[in-house]
């Protein structure tokens, strides 16, 4: 059953570096991929993010069309924008949020053992890199 994009809360962290469009990208491809959208699923309309995160129109636009070109999600004249399809990779909703679980309780190890948050992002970094390089090389 599809559900209102009224559920999806965009969030915008200018310390990133990474343009805003491509931070609303993101975060609606993680959320396919998490099994939090799915094919039927509507994205909040372009005034309701502009409203959320004070944003220009403009580059909502932008992002949503890069969805589109991205093949995730769909335009429909007069209706609004809806995923089409779970991006390669996704998961349910109960398996993420046990992942999520596990992945705190990881963190939490981190922070006592002294990493500070730029500290776990970038071992994190290093080893989704490492991860990439060694199915890269196996062939997927």
């Amino acid at each position: 059953m599809a559900t209102e994009g009224a559920l999806l809360r965009f969030r915008l962290d200018p310390r990133t570096g990474v343009a805003p469009y491509r931070q609303l990208v993101d975060q609606v491809a993680h959320a396919i991929r998490l099994g939090l959208l799915r094919p039927g699923d509507k994205l909040p309309s372009v005034r309701e993010v502009v409203t959320q995160i004070t944003i220009n129109p403009n580059t909502v636009h932008r992002a949503y069309r890069e969805l589109e070109s991205a093949g995730l999600v769909e335009a429909r004249a007069g209706l609004g924008t809806f995923v089409v399809e779970s991006a390669s990779g996704s998961t349910t909703p109960q398996r993420a949020a046990a992942l999520r679980e596990e992945l705190r309780q990881w963190a939490r190890k981190a922070l006592r053992a002294g990493l500070n948050q730029d500290g776990l992002r970038g071992l994190l970094a290093e080893v989704l890199h490492d991860l990439e390089i060694r199915e890269g090389a196996r062939g997927g």
